[in-house]
């Protein structure tokens, strides 16, 4: 433990030895609750001098939920730091000496924001498994009664068309699960650009002018990989741009990588949803998503792809309104014709 050298005082023990290289804060109190000792970890949190020491457990961390925990007769409690706006969680124990009180402080923001995600996750799987299986359960109850012949054929056209949505949800979550456990491993594919961009636009038919600024060049990456993270950007941009309006696609070599970018021409989104939006089921506006179709993993999935290929995937306003998605990807060889000839 970190505490100012006094005439008198015992040399540190083999406790104090321990405390000092323990991986949580560790802060030593007197009979007084005055603080005079802390480890490496607590003074680095906390911020504090040993040299200063001893103080007010508020004077040295100014953290009141610090002492409203010490003093709470509870041996466990957790608290929400006000300055350092962390979520910690402390344990109080009794000291090395008789009257002092070493309070363990242990960081638990990382974990109650990974506790917030997963139930997010969750309910938002539920509403978005739950709107096919609606839509799918109202079809086949219509198909139970006597119905023409022609509304027939649309009810079991939507049905068909549900299940496919819900096999969709299931395949690209059991393709993320994957791609974050790094069992999809990438290909090293040697493929020209301009063509495999053609090829997705080509494939997706989208009812609107796709403008191509696409150089020809070729590259060694994953091209399924590359293909399906623009075909999701691709979708996304028209489901969210004005009718008729066009879906820009450009590229660009820097730094050793190849940079594709989406752009629409839509409303665009504010800056503190942009990191966000990757995230599964993530809707920023969930009234003007309603009646979109799709799994509601594309962009997720285009951040997983991006990083499964060593690059990177983001987004930003684009100049003169809409929004740019766009995916960066470490290339070790890049040819232009020319410098191929």
């Amino acid at each position: 433990m970190r505490h100012p050298e006094s005439e008198g005082e015992e040399p540190p023990g083999p406790f104090e030895d321990l405390i000092e290289e323990a991986p949580v804060a560790a802060l030593l109190l007197d009979r007084d609750q005055a603080l005079v000792a802390v480890n490496r970890a607590a003074a680095a949190f906390f911020e504090i001098d040993p040299e200063r020491l001893p103080l007010g457990l508020m004077e040295a961390t100014r953290e009141a939920g610090l002492v409203a925990a010490l003093t709470s007769g509870t041996p466990e409690s957790e608290v929400r730091l006000s300055h350092r706006r962390r979520i910690v969680g402390t344990l109080s124990v009794p000291g090395p000496r008789p009257g002092q009180t070493l309070l363990f402080v242990t960081d638990l923001t990382a974990l109650r924001r990974l506790e917030t995600v997963r139930q997010e996750f969750v309910a938002n799987l539920a509403h978005e498994l739950m709107t096919p299986i609606t839509s799918l359960r109202l079809a086949v109850e219509s198909l139970q009664a006597q119905v023409p012949a022609d509304q027939r054929r649309r009810l079991l056209d939507r049905a068909l068309r549900e299940v496919d949505n819900l096999a969709l949800i299931i395949t690209n979550l059991r393709q993320l699960a994957q791609l974050e456990a790094g069992a999809d491993i990438a290909r090293s594919d040697n493929f020209e650009l301009r063509a495999m961009v053609d090829e997705v636009i080509d494939r997706l038919d989208l009812s609107r002018p796709i403008e191509v600024g696409v150089p020809t060049l070729w590259m060694t990456s994953d091209r399924s990989k590359l293909a399906q993270a623009l075909t999701n950007l691709l979708d996304n941009a028209a489901k969210f741009s004005p009718e008729g309006s066009a879906v820009e696609v450009d590229a660009e070599t820097a730094e050793g990588s190849v940079i594709l970018r989406v752009r629409d021409h839509g409303q665009g989104i504010s800056p503190e949803h942009w990191e966000r939006v990757f995230e599964r089921f993530y809707k920023v506006d969930p009234a003007h998503s309603r009646g979109q179709s799709g799994s509601g993993l594309g962009l997720s999935m285009v951040r997983h792809l991006a990083l499964a290929l060593g690059g990177r995937a983001w987004t930003e306003a684009a100049d003169g309104g809409g929004q740019v998605f766009a995916i960066a990807v470490p290339v070790p060889d890049i040819k232009t014709p020319q410098r191929a000839d």
